[in-house]
């Protein structure tokens, strides 16, 4: 037998070993159909492990989710105690399957029945893993929905072990249907967007010929309204925020005159705020960041605050400091925020007498798109309407003039002249 210290050292270098491996992949977990165990929805083992040759901007392996293993334990198990049970053995000997070095590339990686194509599922894998490096934290979390829940479409058709080539434009048009008519064509132009973004990456890496869902139609949808403000409703409501929310006033003076969208306001923190230059740093939609200048007007109500620390965020619950949430949660609570607060307003106009009520249309992004024509309305006063638009384009952050010029249309901030003179009859 060893000595004391040849077994610890064993049993040390076996733990550091599992450690490192451990990174490799995450621990498996059950899915059990949500807090009230339903057994109407598909229960299964899912874990994570790391792309061999994918890697982040910080040199780190991408973790790729891997498919759901059921081991058709949902059609043969109908009872609670019975899929745990079961899929409690799933779990443990997938766990100790990694423990040996197994990993689902080794497998997944092989060319479909012995031919010179790709598998669904090792094509689809490597395609998502290397379009999410290029994603913000948001947007990530949306493709990783949309993409599962199209690899679970491909496994109840029994598509993903098959050749990548058999995923035609006739298969997606028809998941697409699906999601159209059980949920809305807002919700089937998003997924179509995902689903081409990575059918747009196998096409890139030759996997594909090409990428045919780029020439499946967008459905029409009803875009979501945000309703500007009048001029006296913004009076109005900036007064009574002041009163009894001063720290929502300032977040949406933010999207107001800095002309950020609200998610923007909620990335920003203390070293992204540079008050000697007037500067502000900021992450814009899908784009690398971006500077803008601080107008006085902004200027002036943040110059007292505490900056001393820079990893702070500038907009919390109770102003400046930490706060572990995901920027889509933090977007959310200040869009309740509000919503809370026009509720209130509602009753303070009811009980002043007032008639007018603020509805659902009426949100924190409506104060962006009114304080833009607003300025556009100005501007043109003074100027040409492509002077205009060059000018608000610097302030608006438009990455293009198409852009700007769209948009100026969407929110109709360009509105002719009385043309009753054109209406008499002689």
């Amino acid at each position: 037998m060893g000595s004391f210290f040849d077994i610890l050292q064993s049993a040390y270098a076996t733990a550091y070993k599992n450690g490192l491996d451990k990174k490799k992949y995450t621990e498996p977990k059950i899915y059990h159909g949500g807090e009230n165990f339903d057994l109407s929805k598909r229960w299964y083992v899912y874990y994570s492990y790391a792309h061999p040759e994918l890697k982040d901007k910080y040199g780190n392996p991408v973790m790729v989710r891997q498919s759901p293993i059921t081991m058709n334990i949902n059609r043969k198990c109908r009872t609670k105690t019975e899929r745990l049970m079961q899929l409690g053995v799933v779990k443990e000997v997938l766990v100790e399957m990694l423990k040996e070095g197994y990993s689902p590339f080794k497998d997944k990686l092989k060319l479909a029945a012995d031919s010179l194509e790709y598998t669904s599922e090792a094509a689809l894998d490597y395609a998502y893993a290397i379009k999410i490096t290029k994603l913000s934290e948001t947007s990530i979390k949306d493709y990783s929905s949309r993409y599962n829940r199209f690899k679970l479409y491909l496994d109840k058709r029994n598509l993903l072990d098959k050749s990548i080539l058999g995923i035609t434009k006739q298969v997606v048009n028809e998941y697409l249907h699906g999601i159209a008519k059980t949920s809305s064509a807002r919700n089937r132009n998003n997924t179509r967007i995902v689903l081409s973004a990575i059918f747009g990456e196998l096409e890139d890496n030759e996997i594909i010929p090409r990428n045919f869902i780029e020439n499946i139609k967008v459905l029409d949808t009803k875009s979501v309204s945000h309703k500007t403000y009048s001029l006296e409703v913004l009076e109005g409501l900036f007064t009574y925020m002041e009163k009894t929310d001063p720290l929502l006033l300032l977040f949406v003076k933010f999207v107001s005159y800095n002309f950020l969208r609200p998610i923007e306001v909620c990335r920003l923190k203390v070293k992204d705020v540079f008050i000697t230059q007037k500067l502000l740093r900021f992450q814009a939609k899908n784009k690398p960041e971006k500077v803008k200048i601080i107008p006085d007007i902004v200027l002036n109500e943040i110059e007292g605050l505490d900056l001393s620390e820079q990893e702070h965020f500038l907009f919390t619950p109770d102003g400046i400091g930490e706060w572990d949430a995901s920027e889509t949660s933090r977007r959310d609570y200040f869009s309740k925020r509000f919503w809370k607060l026009k509720k209130k307003y509602n009753e303070h106009l009811l009980a002043q007498g007032e008639t007018l009520q603020l509805g659902s249309e009426y949100t924190v992004y409506s104060f962006r798109h009114t304080f833009i024509t607003l300025l556009f309305r100005k501007f043109r006063k003074d100027f040409t309407y492509t002077e205009t638009c060059d000018k608000l384009m610097l302030i608006t952050g438009h990455s293009t003039l198409d852009a700007l010029k769209s948009y100026l249309r969407d929110v109709d901030a360009e509105l002719p002249e009385d043309y009753s003179g054109l209406l008499t009859l002689n």
